[in-house]
């Protein structure tokens, strides 16, 4: 992970699909952890699920038997545009986080349901959500400046002691749990990315100004937990080392300013994907060399607004404020 010399890879071409679209913008998007579901939330409040293995047949040239139609469930159950959504590791459950100040349980082994079978009300503007590793836990990220945890048995809402002592502020754009819970990280609107201890919920490292003054938009964790990919509304992306808070790379060429901005990696972690507003392209990195090896036009009308890559295969997901989501391969 030092100043890695040598040539960079290449990632080779995507070439994207337009799977469907929402009524209103494209608002988040995630895969289920095998990478068999897609499930996307949009500001006309509805959640769409997708099943992936039918986006492959959809692209097969072949298949004429009549059009195929990857989308197998549609919930409706928020009052408000949805901000975020997560799988349940084990069970066929998918929660969403709302601006109604909701988390809402969707059962999608039911064919007929459209309604959350359980509902967490919270206090905040719910823009993050993410499940421990065990399923028995879920994170909050929301307006409030400290990420709400809660146990998904008895629906008790832990936060950190100290809490009111911690110095924070700053709404979380984004919270995500480490590969194996032991930790977790914020993206918060104040410019810092936060680490926490995943048992006592207590904050042990502030990246203050990750980003200089510019609003924090996405972090997540690598999967061996020893850095954290961040990104920024100062056209920035960033990897840490978790052990000591260092900048370990830098990641430039793209320019987002405005969108809530999402960096991933792929599913093998040798490039980081993100979005350039302003030539409305998607942008890939050699996560070693940093060298920007890749840019293709996102084939939606206006900047895609969110960024999801498979956790398992060479394949992606953008959502778009002209409301299409389209799968890249």
């Amino acid at each position: 992970m030092n100043d890695t010399k040598g040539p960079s890879k290449n990632i080779p071409k995507h070439e994207s699909q337009h799977i469907s679209e929402h009524k209103n913008v494209s608002r988040c998007a995630r895969f289920s952890p095998d990478g068999r579901f897609l499930a996307t939330g949009s500001a006309d409040t509805s959640i769409k699920l997708v099943e992936i293995a039918k986006v492959k047949q959809m692209m097969q040239p072949e298949a004429r038997d009549g059009p195929v139609r990857p989308v197998i469930r549609t919930f409706y159950d928020h009052q408000q545009p949805i901000n975020d959504l997560d799988f349940h590791p084990q069970n066929t459950v998918l929660i969403s986080g709302s601006k109604d100040r909701t988390i809402k349980f969707f059962d999608f082994s039911k064919t007929v349901a459209k309604r959350a079978f359980r509902v967490i009300q919270d206090t905040h503007n719910v823009r993050s959500v993410s499940f421990h590793p065990s399923g028995d836990y879920l994170l909050a990220g929301t307006d409030h400046s400290i990420p709400h945890l809660y146990d998904i048995n008895t629906f008790k809402c832990y936060l950190p002691p100290n809490f009111l002592d911690m110095g924070v502020n700053g709404a979380i754009n984004q919270v995500r749990y480490s590969s194996t819970g032991g930790m977790y990280v914020t993206a918060s609107k104040d410019g810092a990315i936060r680490l926490w201890d995943g048992v006592t919920a207590s904050c042990v490292r502030s990246i203050d100004g990750a980003h200089g003054a510019a609003e924090a938009t996405s972090a997540n964790f690598t999967k061996d937990q020893r850095y954290i990919l961040s990104s920024a509304k100062d056209s920035s992306v960033k990897l840490w080392e978790v052990g000591t808070g260092r900048l370990v790379k830098q990641y430039l060429g793209a320019t987002h300013t405005q969108l809530r901005c999402q960096a991933v990696f792929n599913d093998t972690e040798e490039f980081v994907l993100s979005i350039d507003e302003s030539l409305n392209e998607i942008v890939a990195w050699d996560s070693l060399t940093t060298e920007l090896v890749a840019r293709w036009p996102s084939n939606h009308i206006g900047a895609p607004r969110w960024l999801e890559h498979s956790p398992v295969e060479a394949a992606l997901v953008s959502c778009g404020i002209d409301r299409s989501i389209r799968h890249w391969t």
